[in-house]
């Protein structure tokens, strides 16, 4: 089939539905740069709204099946990638949430508690993180004490972006299921960005 066919909407989702690999790369070719702008509008971040619309075209493949003739693909990709800005701001404002939630304990931890206390919570926090699994414990110690951001972090490991931000997830998920209750409010120290923690 020539590229031109796949001009036409109803020839391209066929096509699509049948697993096309050529209509899949005209589909990236043709609207990939103008989802990132679009993207990019809405999260003003171009490395997110690569990844948004990475995701995007993933979606599409893995559901290409459901495709209908009847719909308009740009309408179609546009709806998708507007959704994973949505879910994205979400976490987000989950993070900001919980982030705020420790920020205030640590607070009245500090208040309570003198000094030589608060060097034995972080003693106790990096004994926990010494005995992370080894991959999820290399990304957290670049991400949270080296001060490396998640694209950063990538790049030196050759993984992508998801696989960063999932290790992170699951340390963070360890470690608060490990410490104790007053030790977990100090964790919130790891959520600062482009900064290194004092916590070796």
């Amino acid at each position: 089939m020539k590229t031109d066919d796949y001009n036409d909407n109803n020839i391209l989702i066929e096509s699509l539905r049948n697993g096309d690999e050529s209509a899949y790369t005209y589909l990236i070719e043709t609207y990939h740069h103008k989802l990132c702008v679009y993207t990019n509008s809405l999260v003003k971040n171009i490395y997110s709204a690569e990844d948004i619309v990475q995701n995007v075209f993933i979606k599409v493949w893995e559901q290409r099946a459901r495709l209908k003739s009847d719909h308009a693909i740009k309408s179609f990709l546009y709806k998708l990638a507007y959704n994973e800005f949505i879910d994205l701001y979400r976490k987000n404002q989950s993070l900001f949430s919980l982030e705020k939630t420790y920020h205030d304990a640590l607070n009245s931890v500090v208040l309570e508690d003198d000094s030589e206390s608060f060097q034995r919570i972080i003693k106790v926090v990096n004994k926990e993180i010494e005995t992370l699994p080894p991959k999820c414990k290399e990304v957290f110690i670049l991400s949270k004490k080296e001060g490396l951001t998640n694209i950063e972090i990538a790049e030196h490991l050759d993984v992508s972006i998801k696989t960063v931000e999932a290790q992170i997830t699951k340390a963070f998920s360890i470690l608060r299921s490990s410490l104790e209750e007053k030790i977990k409010s100090v964790l919130f120290m790891f959520f600062g960005k482009k900064k290194k923690l004092g916590l070796s």
